[in-house]
């Protein structure tokens, strides 16, 4: 069906977070710093350092998506900076919602153990599209995710609408 989505609920968004958490615990992987993704990666990054109790969270602002299956040239850093000299030599847990294309997920891997953190990734979805496994993932899907924070779209558009 072309409008079949995977649509994960709050309850079940909590269970995969906790899953994630137990499998980087598993590895052997303690972060010092979790860093989202910025947006979609940023309830993820979140609820995944609460159930590792890491503390120091930080955010990277990354643009691809522009819509639903609309996405810009190639993902582009926005600010607010991450102050990426104290990540080096720390273990960083990268967190994003979903490895679609991974172009995103490549770009902050990147960016990230250039500057000399050792980087591992986690998402919530992983997609068979991507050019980048993470370390860790929740589950697989090939359809479009409707994640509760994101799912409605924002209420902006819809008084804009009303």
């Amino acid at each position: 069906m072309a409008d079949e989505r995977e649509i994960l609920t709050w309850d079940g968004f909590g269970e995969a977070a906790r899953e994630v958490a137990r499998a980087i615990i598993a590895d052997g992987f303690v972060p010092d710093v979790v860093v989202a993704i910025a947006r979609g990666g940023m309830l993820p990054a979140g609820a995944i350092s609460y159930a590792l109790g890491v503390k120091s969270c930080g955010a990277l602002n990354v643009e691809f998506y522009t819509g639903v299956g609309t996405v810009l040239d190639a993902p582009v850093l926005l600010p607010p900076d991450l102050d990426l000299a104290y990540l080096a030599g720390r273990r960083v847990l990268l967190v994003d919602d979903v490895a679609d294309s991974g172009r995103t997920l490549r770009l902050a891997v990147d960016l990230l153990a250039e500057r000399g953190a050792d980087v591992r990734s986690a998402v919530v979805y992983t997609k068979p599209t991507t050019i980048v496994t993470p370390d860790y993932s929740f589950t697989e899907t090939a359809l479009w995710i409707d994640f509760p924070w994101s799912a409605q779209g924002s209420v902006v558009e819809e008084d804009a609408a009303g």
